[in-house]
């Protein structure tokens, strides 16, 4: 028997005519509008944030290779005054993130500028250890990161406005483990130049480092706990340097410390750490 036409089928409405278009003038329309703008907003400033932490990137990077030449050359002071230049300008780039910042929640925007402000850390570090041999402290830097908003010279005229940038610990931590790193090729450089003495104070400065990290442990950032693999292999080159200058320096001629010491690092196995 066959079913009866339309039956089983949903209901239809007989009105097709009513118009369901959305006015203009509706208020749920009005609060998207709203939402996109704020999420555009926010969308371009993270993208400038990007693009200013990249720019500190690289100037900081240009610091820390030129640090690199105090090993190499017999006046070390302007190598410094150089650096201190260049990290003039850095500080400048961090003053522009910090008139992005100002009003906002630096939590939602941390992740565009964090690895240019690390690379700032390590570059400031490097030059702090190199003119005083001891490693600087967060409040050292946050110190030097006080700015006047509108470019005024002057932090009392009129218009202008204190801007400080704080670095937060685990930005100073990941910095700092950085540091390590440029610490160790510097001690690599050093003895190439016939210097066998920064090696021993390099390796008992990072042994410092890697106590005060061993302290941390795993109550620490993430970052924190992937980067202490990396300082562990640099001290552990350092001090097989050390080692090698204490047992066999006296056999090696000073020009070819260097090229025995980059073969032997290459030989240490990865996955070994300090203990």
């Amino acid at each position: 028997m066959n079913k009866r036409q339309g039956e089983g089928c949903p209901k239809k409405y007989a009105d097709t005519s009513r118009d369901v278009s959305v006015k203009s003038s509706s208020p749920v329309l009005a609060a998207f509008k709203v939402f996109q703008q704020e999420l555009d907003t926010r969308h371009d400033k993270y993208e400038r944030l990007v693009k200013l932490s990249r720019d500190v990137t690289i100037e900081s990077k240009r610091s820390i290779f030129l640090l690199h030449r105090v090993t190499s050359v017999p006046n070390t002071e302007e190598i410094l005054k150089e650096a201190d230049l260049k990290l003039d300008g850095v500080r400048h780039k961090i003053g522009q993130i910090a008139e992005e910042l100002m009003g906002e929640d630096i939590y939602q925007f941390h992740r565009a500028y964090t690895p240019g402000i690390q690379e700032y850390v390590e570059a400031v570090s490097f030059l702090h250890y190199i003119r005083h041999r001891r490693l600087i402290s967060l409040e050292e830097i946050n110190a030097r990161l006080v700015f006047c908003s509108q470019g005024a010279a002057d932090a009392l005229s009129p218009g202008s406005q204190v801007l400080t940038f704080h670095v937060t610990p685990s930005d100073y931590l990941l910095g700092v483990a950085d540091l390590t790193g440029e610490l160790m090729r510097m001690c690599i450089s050093s003895v190439g130049n016939g210097d066998i003495d920064t090696p021993f104070q390099l390796s008992q400065f990072l042994r410092q480092i890697h106590d005060g990290f061993s302290y941390i442990g795993n109550t620490g950032p993430y970052e924190v706990s992937k980067k202490l693999h990396t300082l562990r292999q640099s001290l552990a080159k350092v001090e097989d340097a050390c080692y090698t200058l204490r047992v066999r320096g006296s056999e090696i001629p000073k020009h070819m410390l260097a090229d025995v010491f980059s073969s032997r690092t290459t030989l240490i196995d990865p996955e070994e750490g300090v203990v």
